[in-house]
């Protein structure tokens, strides 16, 4: 599964959005003291960044840097919002909403390097740190919020929003709707009461995080007999041994990726590994996690109480697209039982490969994989080795990415070696427009490393505004093995797909051209963020695109047809093992977060078992694709009750390429009313009429069916 933007403790939505301030008078010394702090020349993160569009200067950061420079963005964000509550004059939308917008900058520019680089190069200090400031933001962000006086200021101007133009009212209900969510209508007791459960929650979400990183490192497989890694390539053995010899042991290492599933049990013929292996993911962290997690829900439905809810659930779907929780069991009941009446049909054929191998057991979660490889290569003639040999990274990336981007949107990457980097296998492109023009920077990170967060995503380290005269600089993130020195790295085409998709979130970044950083790129709705990604998958699969970047790594050779025919026609192999695993995750989700407050739950296992019998997703050999205690999305990455926008939003991204489709698919008329009416609006109108002013109409369901093969 793609994980995408993180929205992790404070890091993801910083302008005054997620780093806000106490508001009281300040003596003249402690501005004066911030001052100083700020114009420091040893701190570089005191200053803007000198390099293009305030690209992070990674070169001369060191981790002395952090602590300060929180310290120094706290309180010089103190006195910037202090001056907009104490101002004498009467509130306007200049005074107080344009004034918070352009406050914060120095909180915001280490709050987005340092929650960025901790979830790509996380350490012992880093998680110190992060641990250290989740509690502190938290409460900065509580005294902004929770301010009565600030609130008024919101509310006289809110009361008058008709006299503004439409982006501008889009801003003041975007501040007074997070103001009342917060809490500013309560009373003092239950403002207190809510301060304490978000410290609370602060440091729990971390913990998980943290708990979660350990088990990167600490839940792997060692194998020290080669025989027993029989069906592995000489190319994927010597990568476990290469691992192995990096951490300081004889052998070959095993390490799990942040799904259920695990890629390797694909190819493993040894079932006894392939069953240790799917243990170790499927139950990893449950120790550390399982209290945390229980604590977690149970505090979320306490403060969804406090704020007139009757879970966490209503509370997060009432602004979002889905506005309900009702809304979404009702998509996700609709679509379950297709689902796994499907993965039971994918089943019978699986049992019956089996058979044919002469074994004679009822198939497992482990060896679902493994089998239905077999039945793949059998109904398809297909086989993933003799695939990737045409999926070398940088083809893929250079040839199909960005030469599909070019086709649509007119657009060209750009190698700026001379920018620093975060670490050595980064890569940092300028992106220009196709007249010249330059639309912002695009960092890729491709590795899986120790210290990183599992699954992919995308971010940003400076927001576009126009306000603030910012061009966008965002990055994605993958976790490919990292093949041995000398060998090329080979993608399946799941990772294909998967760099597409991840692109689909830097385009809306870059895109954007929004006057506001609250309202720019990526900050819309969860349940809305994911289409623009979803959408941007299915250009992998496009007749010219894939034709110019699917070469032999060696040889140059394009795909042969019938190869190419037959990866397109298993386009929708395994769609019901796929759908039912996310769907379970899903509802998981939901389950946890329609809990109402005062329930006490005891056993994690057993909350998640009677979850999924309650919507008959409860089928064994196709698990959750996240099981609870590593379930990051829901209980540490900001999409808590939001796990159903993957789907909800694929929706709107096979809608949208099936109209493609038949406007004539790969092609700049295309592209730039997407990139128009889409990508460049971030949340500066309301979200549907986005699409509409697109599409001219509502999605329909019709195109996700076909997509996922359901319709079959």
């Amino acid at each position: 599964m793609r994980i995408s933007i993180i929205a992790a403790a404070v890091g993801a939505t910083l302008v005054l959005g997620a780093c806000s301030t106490n508001v009281v008078n300040h003596q003249q010394t402690n501005t004066e003291q911030a001052k100083a702090m700020a114009t420091s020349t040893s701190n570089v993160l005191f200053n803007k960044s000198s390099l293009t569009y305030q690209a992070p200067q990674f070169d001369k950061l060191t981790m002395a840097d952090y602590e300060p420079a929180f310290a120094a963005g706290i309180e010089q964000h103190n006195i910037e919002i202090a001056s907009i509550t104490d101002n004498p004059a009467t509130p306007t939308f200049d005074n107080t909403i344009v004034a918070m917008e352009k406050s914060g900058a120095l909180l915001t520019r280490v709050s987005k390097v340092f929650y960025n680089l901790s979830s790509v190069i996380s350490n012992d200090d880093y998680q110190r740190i992060e641990a250290q400031m989740g509690p502190k933001l938290t409460a900065h962000d509580d005294n902004i919020y929770l301010d009565a006086k600030l609130f008024a200021r919101i509310q006289s101007i809110y009361s008058d929003k008709a006299s503004l133009n439409s982006i501008d009212q889009r801003l003041v209900e975007h501040y007074y709707q997070k103001f009342v969510r917060a809490g500013a209508k309560l009373s003092d007791a239950d403002k207190a009461t809510v301060r304490e459960i978000n410290g609370q929650l602060s440091s729990l979400a971390t913990e998980f995080s943290q708990n979660l990183l350990k088990s990167f490192k600490q839940d792997t497989i060692l194998v020290a007999d080669k025989s027993q890694l029989r069906g592995l390539s000489d190319a994927e053995i010597a990568t476990l041994a290469s691992a192995a010899k990096e951490a300081g042991k004889d052998g070959y290492l095993i390490t799990l990726v942040n799904t259920t599933r695990q890629p390797i049990l694909g190819s493993l013929a040894n079932r006894d590994l392939r069953k240790k292996i799917w243990q170790a993911s499927a139950h990893r962290a449950m120790a550390s996690n399982g209290p945390v997690l229980i604590k977690l829900a149970e505090l979320r439905a306490q403060k969804a109480q406090l704020l007139g809810y009757p879970t966490w659930a209503a509370y997060v779907t009432a602004d979002q697209m889905a506005k309900t929780p009702a809304a979404v069991y009702e998509i996700l009941d609709d679509l379950a039982p297709k689902a796994v009446a499907k993965a039971q049909t994918e089943a019978q054929a699986v049992q019956q490969q089996i058979k044919a191998d002469g074994k004679n057991f009822a198939v497992q979660p482990w060896d679902w994989a493994f089998y239905s490889e077999k039945v793949r290569k059998a109904k398809y003639d297909l086989d993933e080795s003799t695939i990737k040999p045409y999926f070398e990274l940088e083809r893929v990336l250079n040839d199909g990415l960005f030469f599909a981007m070019q086709k649509l949107y007119g657009i060209t990457f750009k190698a700026r070696e001379d920018l620093p980097v975060y670490q050595e296998d980064v890569q940092a492109f300028e992106v220009f427009n196709e007249d010249g023009s330059s639309i912002g920077l695009f960092y890729f990170d491709p590795y899986a490393r120790e210290g990183k967060g599992g699954g992919a995503w995308m971010d940003e380290f400076v927001t576009q505004s126009d306000l603030l005269g910012q061009k966008p600089v965002v990055y994605n993130v993958l976790n490919i093995p990292k093949p041995a020195a000398g060998q090329p790295t080979l993608l399946t085409f799941d990772e294909v797909t998967t760099l597409f998709h991840e692109f689909g979130h830097a385009a809306h970044g870059l895109f954007s051209q929004v006057k506001y950083p609250t309202l720019a790129g990526t900050s819309t709705a969860r349940d809305f963020v994911e289409f623009p990604s979803q959408f941007n998958e299915d250009w992998d699969i496009d007749p010219e695109v894939i034709a110019h970047y699917a070469k032999h790594y060696q040889t140059g050779e394009a795909i042969p047809n019938d190869l190419l025919e037959k990866l397109l026609a298993a386009h929708h192999f395994n769609q019901g093992f796929d759908t039912t695993e996310y769907l379970a995750s899903a509802l998981l989700d939901m389950e946890w977060h329609s809990i109402p407050a005062g329930t006490k739950i005891t056993d994690v296992a057993d909350f998640e078992q009677k979850a999924l019998a309650k919507h008959g997703i409860d089928y064994a050999p196709v698990p959750p694709r996240y099981k609870s205690a590593y379930f990051s999305h829901a209980f540490a990455g900001g999409y808590s009750a939001g796990y159903y926008a993957y789907l909800w939003t694929e929706v709107f991204a096979a809608d949208a390429f099936a109209y493609m489709a038949e406007h004539g698919g790969l092609n700049r008329d295309n592209g730039d009313k997407f990139r128009s009416r889409v990508l460049s609006m971030g949340n500066s109108q309301d979200l549907m009429q986005d699409y509409l002013d697109f599409r001219g109409s509502k999605p329909s369901t019709d195109a996700l069916l076909k997509r996922r093969g359901l319709d079959e």
